[in-house]
This record gives structure tokens, C-alpha cells and sequence, in this order.
């Protein structure tokens, strides 16, 4: 039912990953029933089969880029819609069983992505440690909690589920480091503006018109809609053929981000909406408010300028 606030959430898990620990941060989430599936496409379609109202799946690392995965899930299939991000800092932990000392570490447990951010540390505190790919960073703290490794590098949340002792904390090599995540429901009306919005659009350009890409930004420029994030991916169909992602700061309901819309319909080969959601505000320095409308581009301007045709096609402007 529209407006009904969502009470069950699958996520990306297994359990004691950043997605929980991400997931946890939404108040509904908390208070609703929260379901960790295998893979994105799992999660994806489990909102899509009506078995969850909303499902929270990574979008991209500030360290390793987007998540394909899930760019490709949301380009195909039903479509669904992103209603709110979620950002969240990389803070890596070392956990062990209780009792455990540095020098006892000989197998550390470690996603690939994990063991990666935490290079710099590893090579400096565990030199002579074999580090053991597992699949996700929850994996590694039950791997480390039942004994199969010495330690595990995982998140806090898994650390505290498996109660692993923590040996070293913040132990990534990039302290700043942030996955952006998206909760993604069914279709429906999107959250009201704030101000401070962005919208995400999957758009497929004609491959065979000569600068199909320029006009696809010129859409948008020429509306002075900032353009915050592009990414590209194969379509599947052919080499050299591809879907654009794009992050355009505002929301659907202003004037000329609706304008850019249909003018993006207009020359794509397809177009679909990914949602429009508040921004994640990291502070209140100026640096990360909203970027005001250029002069001439607000939605009084367009509602001035619409009034003003209006009235040259009455016949009545004065």
C-alpha cells in the first residue's frame, strides 16, 4: 500500500557485514524484521516477489568503485527504486577468541576487498600471517570464532555478534574510506523533496548516433542539473554497448530535473528512473550543502517563464 512504511528488510549478509551494520542505521529497520540474503540478485528479488518491502544492497566503495552487481540488477528485471542512501565509514577490525595475543596470529580470515583495504597494516603488524580469502567479512569472524583461523578481519558488528576479542581496531589503510548503500523498494511515490536530493537514472544511449553520449549531458547541463556521478556498464547485448548510470543532484519534482527527464526520453534510446531520495550529509560545512539553481534555472524561473508563454498564446501579454 503507498505509504506504508516498510517493516521487513532483507540485506546483503550474511550477518555481522557492514549491509547489517548499514541496514541497522534506519529507524525502521530496527523496529522491523531484518532477513540477510545470499547475493544482491537474491535480495533484489526477494523485494520484487513481494517476500520483503525493501532490501538494502552496497551501491559503491569510496576505495573500489561501484558495485557492478548490483548496477546490473537494478538495469534489468522488474524495476525497482532507490528511496533512501545510506553511508557508511570502512572501519576494519582484527578480532580473535578471546585470550588470543598478536603473536599467536599465524591465519588471518579476509575478504578479498577486506584484506585489500587492510594491506599496509597486515604487512606492517602480521608479516608472516597467511591471509585465508573467505566470502564476506561476517564468514571471517565465525571462521575466527570457531577456530578454523586465528583471526579474522571483519566489521565491528561481526566481531561483537561472534565475540571475538578486538586486537586492533581502525586498521584500514584508508581511515576515511565510506561504502554508499541504497535501500531499494518497489515502485511507488518517491520521498517528498527535501532540498537536498539526488535521483539515479539507468539510461541507454543509441549506439549508433554520433555523439548520443553529448546529448545526453547536454540535457542536463543546459538545465544546470549537476551531474554527481556517471558509471558505465556492458548491456550484455553486444561489445561496445552500453547502460550509463547517472547520480543528478535534485529530485524528480523539481521543474528542470523533470524538464531534463523528458528530454532525456526524448533522445535515449531508453530511460529508466532509479528513484530520487534526500542526500546522505556528511556535515553542515558549506562544502556539503546544495548547490543552488543557476540564475535563471529555479522553479520560479520556469513557473515565470510558463506563465509568461501561457500568456503570449492567449494573447493577452502585456
Amino acid at each position: 500500500m503507498p505509504g506504508t512504511p516498510p517493516t521487513r528488510f532483507v540485506y546483503l549478509g550474511p550477518e555481522g557485514t557492514f549491509a547489517e551494520q548499514a541496514l541497522r542505521t534506519v529507524p525502521a529497520a530496527e523496529r522491523g524484521t531484518r532477513t540477510p540474503a545470499r547475493s544482491v540478485g537474491e535480495a533484489l528479488d526477494g523485494v520484487r516477489a513481494g517476500e520483503a518491502d525493501a532490501a538494502l544492497v552496497p551501491l559503491e566503495n569510496s576505495i573500489g568503485g561501484a558495485v557492478g552487481v548490483t548496477l546490473d540488477e537494478m538495469a534489468e528485471g522488474e524495476p525497482l527504486v532507490i528511496t533512501r542512501e545510506v553511508v557508511l565509514p570502512v572501519e576494519f577490525v582484527l578480532g580473535a577468541r578471546p585470550g588470543t595475543i598478536l603473536a599467536d596470529v599465524r591465519t588471518v580470515a579476509a575478504h578479498p576487498q577486506a584484506s585489500t583495504q587492510c594491506r599496509n597494516w597486515l604487512r606492517g603488524h602480521l608479516p608472516d600471517a597467511v591471509v585465508v580469502d573467505v566470502l564476506s567479512n561476517g564468514a571471517a569472524a565465525g571462521g575466527a570464532a570457531a577456530g578454523e583461523y586465528d583471526a579474522a578481519v571483519c566489521a565491528p558488528i561481526g566481531a561483537a555478534r561472534h565475540r571475538l576479542a578486538v586486537l586492533a581496531d581502525k586498521i584500514a589503510d584508508h581511515p576515511d574510506a565510506v561504502t554508499r548503500f541504497a535501500l531499494v523498494s518497489r515502485p511507488g511515490p518517491p520521498p517528498p523533496p527535501t532540498g537536498d536530493d539526488l535521483t539515479s537514472l539507468a539510461v541507454y544511449i543509441a549506439h549508433d548516433r554520433v555523439g548520443a553520449l553529448l546529448s545526453v549531458l547536454m540535457e542536463l547541463a543546459v538545465r544546470g542539473v549537476n551531474l554527481t556521478r556517471i558509471e558505465s556498464r556492458p548491456t550484455g547485448e553486444a561489445l561496445g554497448r552500453y547502460v550509463f548510470f547517472l547520480d543528478c543532484a535534485g529530485h524528480v519534482a523539481d521543474v528542470r530535473l523533470g524538464e531534463a527527464l523528458q528530454g532525456l526520453r526524448r533522445v535515449c534510446a531508453d530511460v529508466r528512473f532509479l528513484g530520487s531520495y534526500p542526500r546522505h550529509r556528511f556535515s553542515d560545512a558549506p562544502g556539503d550543502r546544495p548547490v543552488p539553481a543557476p540564475a535563471g534555472l529555479s522553479d520560479g524561473d520556469y513557473a515565470d517563464a510558463a506563465a509568461w508563454l501561457a500568456r503570449i498564446r492567449a494573447g493577452t501579454q502585456s
